[in-house]
C-alpha cells in the first residue's frame, strides 16, 4: 500500500483559517477529497494522512469527521493546545479517536524558538508518549539544535519532521542545515517527512537544485525513517503532484524495492499504525 503521508483538505467558509489568503489564488478556495482522489489514482497511491492547516480544534474535528466517511484517508494529524493547563486530559480524549494518529503544533509559529522546552507543555508531551500518538514537527532549521533536548526529556515520544525542516534551498543554505539534520537523525524515534521540498526552493524545482536535500533526507534517516508526502494542496504553489512524485520516484530509483515500499508508504504504516 502506497501512502502518501503529508495532505490537507480545507474549507474556507469554517472561518477559523488565517492562511491561505486571498492573494494566493492557487490555495484561495475549498479543496476536499473530490479534488485530490484523481491524483491519488494517477500516482499510483492508495492512502493518505490527513494533517491538520490551522491551530484549532474544531478544524481538528471536521477533519476526523472526513476520515470517517473517507476510505483513502487512512489517518488524521490534529491539533490541541499543549499549553493549556488541562492539555493532558485533551489528549486523552482525542486519543479516543481511532483515526487521530498525532498532532502537530505549529512550532515554526512560535516566535521563541525554544517554545517546545517550556515547562508547561511537559504533561501534554508525556501525553502523547503514553498514548503512543505522534508529534508531528513543523520546524525550521533554527529548531533542529534544540529538537534534541526535548527527546532528552521526553525519550518514549515519536517525533516526525515535516517538510526536513524546511531547508531554506532557494537561498543555497545548505551545510547548517546538513549538520543539524544529520545531528538529530541520530536519535531514536525521530522519522522524516520527504515532502514541502518544492515550496522552499524559490521556483527552481530541478534535480540539481533539490536532489542535494533529498539525498541527505535519504542518506541521514535511511528508507525505513523516510515517509514521502505531497503537502497538497500546498504543493501547487510550486508545482503538480504528478511531477513531485516522479522526481522523488526517480532520485530513490537506485534503492531496492523493498527500501522503496518503505519510503513510499511502508515507514508511515508503521510510525502511524495505519490500519
Amino acid at each position: 500500500m502506497r501512502i502518501d503521508a503529508h495532505q490537507h483538505f480545507w474549507s474556507l467558509q469554517r472561518g477559523d483559517y488565517s492562511w491561505p489568503t486571498p492573494d494566493l489564488t492557487e490555495l484561495f478556495r475549498n479543496f476536499g477529497p473530490a479534488d485530490l482522489a484523481p491524483l491519488l489514482a494517477a500516482a499510483g497511491i492508495d492512502g493518505t494522512v490527513l494533517v491538520q492547516a490551522t491551530p484549532t480544534a474544531a478544524e481538528t474535528s471536521y477533519l476526523l469527521g472526513i476520515a470517517r466517511h473517507e476510505p483513502f484517508v487512512k489517518a488524521v494529524i490534529g491539533w490541541a493546545d499543549l499549553a493549556a493547563p488541562d492539555a493532558a486530559r485533551r489528549v486523552d480524549l482525542l486519543a479516543r479517536d481511532p483515526w487521530l494518529k498525532g498532532l502537530r503544533p505549529m512550532i515554526q509559529a512560535f516566535p521563541d524558538d525554544r517554545w517546545m522546552l517550556r515547562a508547561e507543555l511537559t504533561p501534554a508531551f508525556a501525553a502523547l508518549a503514553r498514548h503512543g500518538l505522534v508529534l508531528d514537527a513543523l520546524v525550521q532549521p533554527r529548531h533542529l539544535p534544540i529538537l534534541p533536548d526535548l527527546l532528552d526529556r521526553h525519550p518514549d515520544l515519536v517525533v516526525v519532521i515535516d517538510h526536513g525542516a524546511k531547508p531554506a534551498i532557494a537561498r543555497g543554505d545548505f551545510a547548517g542545515w546538513a549538520r543539524d539534520i544529520a545531528v538529530l537523525a541520530r536519535r531514536e524515534g525521530v522519522y522524516c517527512k520527504l515532502s514541502g521540498l518544492w515550496t522552499e526552493a524559490g521556483g527552481n524545482r530541478s534535480a540539481e537544485a533539490v536532489g542535494p536535500y533529498i539525498a541527505h533526507l535519504l542518506a541521514c534517516f535511511g528508507p525505513r525513517r523516510i515517509l514521502w508526502g505531497s503537502d497538497w494542496p500546498v504543493l501547487r504553489l510550486a508545482g503538480d503532484y504528478a511531477d513531485w512524485h516522479a522526481q522523488c520516484r526517480a532520485m530513490t530509483g537506485g534503492y531496492s524495492k523493498a527500501d522503496r515500499d518503505d519510503i513510499f508508504g511502508g515507514t508511515a504504516r508503521r510510525v502511524y499504525g495505519l490500519r
